[in-house]
């Protein structure tokens, strides 16, 4: 009797060492593919940010020029 709950209480160990490793492995995987989309998250936010800055120069230069044009309306009245 007590050599079948031994040999069950070894078998149950190393079910549960599989059940623990192969959790760990596929808890892995998706902790690098997590990793991967947050990489490509950041570079588009650095891509954005740099896109920003030049549409908020391009509408700068707008500006500026519409106050050109403003005065010189202005200036014909």
């Amino acid at each position: 009797m007590t050599g079948a709950i031994i040999a069950i209480a070894i078998v149950l160990i190393v079910v549960g060492g599989i059940t623990a490793s192969v959790v760990a492995y596929f808890r892995l995987q998706r902790h690098r593919a997590d990793a991967e989309a947050m990489a490509s998250y950041r570079k588009l936010a650095e891509e954005a940010v740099a896109r920003q800055a030049s549409v908020d120069a391009q509408l700068a230069e707008i500006n500026e020029r519409v106050k050109v044009v403003e005065s010189l309306l202005r200036s014909v009245d």
